[in-house]
């Protein structure tokens, strides 16, 4: 697996998780960090690296 594909896997799957913890854990109480807040910031984090990726593999084809 090329960089450029695993960084577009990792940051698809990143970001799919941010997204499912930003949707879906409102309702669960963790005393250190609020979980939705941290699904953003995942998402966030997850399609950067993927777009990252998506440049990559671009870039690498000219």
């Amino acid at each position: 697996m090329t960089r450029a594909a695993r960084h577009t896997a990792e940051g698809t799957a990143a970001l799919l998780i941010g997204l499912g913890r930003w949707a879906f854990a409102g309702a669960v109480e963790v005393p250190v960090v609020e979980l939705p807040k941290a699904g953003v910031v995942l998402a966030v984090v997850g399609g950067a690296q993927a777009l990252y990726g998506a440049y990559t593999a671009v870039r690498a084809r000219r």
